[in-house]
């Protein structure tokens, strides 16, 4: 399933998510800074809904409250609402 997020507070203005059986098969971002949010979403590749929630949750960026991994720790948690 395609399931696409709209980011606040970060760089990056769109989060597009392929999920199968609660497993991440694919993220990209759309905005931000490029080499780490590619690096971030190799990291997660593979990866059950869960842990990457528990990994990214609360992350932050320099004085901000969020970061873009943990805008993908929110939008694996609305994911998981929704569905």
């Amino acid at each position: 399933m395609i399931y696409q997020y709209k980011t606040s507070g970060t760089c990056s203005r769109m989060i597009s998510l392929i999920i199968e059986d609660d497993i991440i098969n694919d993220v990209k971002f759309m905005g931000g800074c490029d080499g780490n949010l590619k690096g971030i979403s190799a990291l997660v590749k593979g990866m059950h809904i869960d842990s990457a929630i528990e990994k990214l949750s609360g992350i932050r960026c320099g004085f901000k409250t969020t970061s873009c991994p943990d805008q993908l720790a929110k939008a694996l948690m609305q994911y998981k609402a929704q569905r």
